[in-house]
């Protein structure tokens, strides 16, 4: 009889994704792991939650052919378990629904082997088995979670778990773009458990959180799942009715921004509304119109406002126990409201303002979209059609509009961060003589800026169409990154040579295939053969799943006749230009970072053969 082995290659797979999530758990802490989960998230909301949860764990699924092969897989992580495995509930639950299993096939079991955090505190990894014995037809479960990381999350758990500060904790979390996600009770261990998904631009490789409370609470579980349901259990018509009025919060939000109500709020403190439009020069009632629809999207939250002296004294002879029920309702200019997390994006002098997001999707980019039927019957822009010249054109004949474009791009500058660690730069920033990284369209040097800035022995060069110059060269200077600098006005033709590393960063989905190709080339002809190419941008994904870059392939189309393309769609246009993918890497906002190097000269031997 012969017996097959299970493929060593998923195992590796998995004491790598073991090892990973042992090494995450000890480099991080609650403070400051809340932030990269939830962006935007700080004064009292980041305090409830650091204050009542604690980072406990992060979760995985593993794949062993048995029990055997866990323990060896711990084992070599250096991840010992000194408590018995017991069964998963809600893991095993979740799937079975997603595989259109039954729950009785699935053999799910929990391990927490201990791990110590950075400041020694006692920490797991928890460590989800599914016995996938060979033969047994779980063998695509396997290969499809392993590619998807479902169940891969990051856990907190949470102390003194009392109703109330149960459900304040996740209405936080709902509010800073969490998304409930399922959850359950586990009889076995009488805890709770609240999956959510983790909004897009999270910068960390989980997508899901869980919060964990000890005990059996029924009815925060109730209400968790009913808000996952809620969505798909409304009916088709007030699906779509909620769709079609989307535009009314980009307005909306635009409107907040440009009459600068977030720079006049607090975070902390309600303010009124007639304080408010005296400050903003708008219409009291009209501005508590405004302020409620924000409040429902998340942007201010209704609070009371400090209280204000009456204008007048009621005598005894209009007793206000009396008056009519409306006449005792509070007039809309009174009402209070404290500006979120959220709202404060909005604000003009915030790090990492999305206000000038807010003025580019709510102005111009918002009327090009009126004409997005004629982007789809005739595949031109819909830019070109309203405001009569193509974007780039219509931007660099107007410098205070190219200003505000090029400081909305710097507004998804988070989508950065990651960019100084990579591979590319570490290895340029550690050489034995100063690099230099070459910024091809590089704005306002928002990303050149954070290289040199992480990086003080790199040297950049920066090229831009001369009305981007002086821009750029003003907020590199006022980095203290100007002086290793060189700046060059120019087209993709001119393309400085002799650079160590090159970067096209969201510059490839404004164009058609073949002005990539033409661009790459460009980039192929200057690079020395040791160089390397760090391109970034959204990556459609192969499976269909909801990605910012969907939505971003629609605005290109709209906008600049551009698109958004898969991984191997742009390892084809590489390889048209004479270079090679070397691979590719996620970063926060659904972005991607592709490493790309010049391909190898064909062998002659092999060329004569």
């Amino acid at each position: 009889m012969t017996t097959t082995l299970p493929d060593k290659t998923l195992l590796l797979d998995d004491t790598a994704s073991l090892r990973a999530a042992a090494r995450f758990v000890r480099e991080h802490d609650s403070a400051a792991l809340l932030p990269l989960l939830l962006p935007g998230l700080g004064g009292p909301d980041l305090e409830a939650l650091a204050g009542h949860c604690r980072f406990a764990h992060a979760g995985l699924l593993v794949f062993p052919p048995d029990a055997d092969g866990l323990r060896a897989q711990l084992a070599a992580c250096g991840l010992a378990v000194d408590t018995p495995a017991h069964p998963s509930v809600v893991v095993r639950e979740r799937l079975a629904r997603r595989h259109r299993r039954d729950p009785a096939e699935l053999d799910v079991q929990i391990l927490r082997p201990q791990v110590l955090g950075c400041g020694g505190e006692r920490r797991a990894v928890e460590v989800f088995a599914l016995t996938v014995p060979p033969h047994s037809g779980l063998e695509p479960i396997a290969a499809y979670e392993r590619t998807r990381q479902h169940e891969a999350h990051l856990a907190f758990e949470i102390d003194r778990p009392e109703a109330s500060a149960l459900r304040g904790l996740c209405a936080i979390l709902v509010r800073h773009g969490a998304r409930p996600d399922g959850g359950g009770y586990n009889p076995h261990e009488d805890g709770t458990v609240l999956y959510f998904t983790l909004p897009a631009d999270a910068a960390c490789d989980y997508r899901r959180l869980e919060l964990y409370a000890r005990g059996d609470h029924q009815d925060t579980l109730a209400a968790h799942l009913d808000h996952d349901s809620r969505r798909d259990a409304r009916q088709p018509a007030e699906t779509l009715l909620h769709l079609l009025t989307g535009a009314w919060t980009t307005q909306a939000l635009t409107t907040f921004a440009r009459l600068g109500l977030p720079d006049v709020m607090d975070t902390r403190t309600a303010c009124c509304t007639e304080d408010l439009a005296r400050l903003t020069g708008a219409h009291p009632r009209s501005l508590a119109v405004l302020l409620r629809y924000l409040a429902m999207v998340g942007a201010v939250t209704p609070a009371p406002a400090p209280a204000r002296t009456p204008a007048r004294t009621p005598s005894p002879a209009h007793d206000t126990a009396d008056a009519p029920e409306q006449a005792r309702e509070q007039a809309p200019e009174q009402e209070g409201f404290r500006l979120t997390e959220l709202g404060a994006l909005l604000r003009a002098d915030t790090p990492g303002s999305m206000r000038p997001l807010a003025l580019m999707y709510g102005g111009p980019f918002y009327r090009s979209f009126s004409g997005l039927d004629h982007a789809v019957r005739t595949g031109q822009p819909a830019f070109d059609l309203i405001f009569g010249e193509n974007h780039f054109d219509h931007f660099a004949r107007d410098p205070e509009l190219a200003s505000l474009f090029d400081r909305s791009m710097a507004a998804s500058s988070r989508m950065f961060q990651p960019l100084p660690a990579h591979p590319v730069i570490a290895a340029a920033a550690q050489a034995p003589a100063p690099a230099t990284v070459v910024d091809i369209a590089g704005g306002n040097g928002e990303l050149l800026g954070l290289l040199l800035t992480a990086h003080p022995r790199l040297r950049g060069v920066l090229l831009e169409r001369p009305h981007a110059v002086g821009a750029a060269r003003r907020r590199l200077a006022a980095a203290g990154c100007g002086e290793r600098c060189d700046y060059r006005a120019g087209d993709f033709a001119d393309v400085p040579s002799g650079g160590d590393v090159y970067v096209l960063s969201r510059v490839l989905h404004d164009w058609d295939d073949d002005r990539c190709r033409e661009i790459l080339r460009h980039c192929a002809r200057a690079m020395p053969a040791h160089a390397d190419l760090l391109v970034v941008e959204r990556l459609l994904p192969v499976d269909g799943s909801p990605s910012l870059a969907t939505a971003w392939d629609l605005h290109m189309l709209c906008n600049v006749g551009g698109r958004e393309r898969r991984a191997d769609h742009y390892a084809r246009l590489f390889a048209d230009a004479g270079l090679q993918l070397v691979g590719h890497s996620p970063l926060p906002l659904d972005a991607h970072v592709l490493h790309a190097r010049r391909a190898p000269a064909p062998d002659p031997v092999t060329r004569r053969s």
